[in-house]
């Protein structure tokens, strides 16, 4: 016979979010919803935005140094002048083209990432933080967007630029590249989703009650009677 001692079992709390259905719900919906449309958008623009349909095939991306080569040339879709235009760019690197050419290690992020994310949705939150738990699932929706992208394509399909053409006041450039474009870089919806995604936690952040400040009661002399 077994003594209760002996019993190591881990037992979960009944409030926690691990447990609760609808936090999950959140969560999953929006991971599906998000990886889902991110793909889709990528798809459709990739055959709708230059004049015949560009089809990205990985032995061509890993044989060539200057991945534009592989984008034929095309006139941008403009949506709103000076706001926003949709263009075909091929990214070796991470969000806004950051560490071209490190693929592997960004692989491996943004499984770190995902696997933190899934323990901080576990562990941080209550099963009522809706907002946290959608925060999370965008996060992980955008991870796994453009992971999808670096293992089937070796590179990142982008075609969103906001702000085209807009310079930077005081002839200002943006250092490294030397751009002086307000935001010259082409993204993604995966992109916006990790961005929407932390603004959503940073604001749920700055929403919480702070910590009570613990202190320890001082000793009280009692002088007797």
């Amino acid at each position: 016979m077994s003594s209760g001692s002996g019993d190591r079992s881990v037992k979960i709390p009944i409030d926690s979010t691990i447990r609760s259905r609808r936090a999950w719900t959140v969560l999953m919906l929006s991971v599906l919803i998000g990886l889902v449309t991110d793909l889709w958008s990528k798809s459709y623009a990739f055959a709708a935005i230059a004049p015949d349909p560009v089809v990205v095939h990985r032995e061509d991306v890993l044989s060539v140094n200057d991945l534009s080569v592989l984008i034929p040339p095309h006139d941008p879709v403009v949506v709103a002048p000076n706001l926003l235009e949709f263009t075909l760019v091929l990214n070796p690197g991470a969000v806004f083209g950051i560490g071209a050419g490190q693929r592997v290690f960004f692989i491996g992020f943004t499984l770190i990432a995902i696997m933190v994310s899934m323990v901080l949705f576990s562990k941080w939150t209550r099963p009522k933080d809706w907002s946290a738990h959608l925060g999370f699932g965008l996060i992980i929706s955008g991870g796994l967007g453009n992971l999808y992208d670096r293992i089937r394509f070796a590179c990142v399909r982008d075609f969103i630029h906001p702000l085209p053409g807009v310079e930077l006041p005081f002839g200002l450039r943006w250092p490294g590249g030397g751009s002086t474009e307000v935001w010259p870089y082409v993204s993604n919806v995966a992109d916006l989703y990790l961005l929407i995604g932390i603004g959503i936690l940073l604001i749920y952040t700055w929403r919480q009650p702070p910590a009570p400040i613990e202190t320890e009661a001082e000793p009280v002399d009692i002088e007797p009677a």
